[in-house]
């Protein structure tokens, strides 16, 4: 699987917004999937970039993530701004990515997706609750470079 348009299907995208929205749902923190092809650069340094390009280095309390995902390279990365990372323990994101790669080595990509979604929005919700007048302050729709 080489084409960014085969690694989900519609209704999988729309499982894995619908568990972006349900995840936001209880803190004022935000999530994001970025899905491409191929990166030239090492995966974590073009993460870092696609954060900055979303903008999710503008939430107000700094505690957005981002889950990216170079599908012909095999590769994926967590990022937290300073917020979050501040906050989890210092293994949640590597604990994260080996339940998420457990899943992806059986080819269930939605599901490894669901899963970090859900355990990023566990630890966004405990550390930033959802206060009276949060706003959504980004898309839940996966971007694709």
């Amino acid at each position: 699987m080489s084409k960014v348009e085969d690694f989900l299907t519609t209704e999988e995208e729309q499982a894995i917004v619908e568990a972006i929205r349900m995840a936001e749902k209880e803190t004022s923190g935000e999530i994001r999937v970025h899905i491409e092809k191929t990166t030239s650069k090492v995966p974590y340094d073009r993460a870092l970039e696609v954060f900055h390009e979303l903008g999710m280095d503008a939430t107000e309390l700094k505690n957005g993530v981002l889950i990216y995902v170079a599908v012909k390279d095999h590769q994926f990365v967590i990022c937290g701004d300073k917020g979050i990372n501040d906050v989890v323990p210092a293994d949640f994101w590597d604990c994260t990515k080996d339940v998420m790669a457990s899943q992806f080595k059986t080819g269930n990509f939605k599901q490894g997706l669901i899963e970090g979604i859900t355990r990023a929005g566990e630890q966004l919700q405990k550390y930033f609750p959802y206060l009276d007048g949060d706003t959504n302050e980004l898309s839940n729709e996966i971007s694709k470079g």
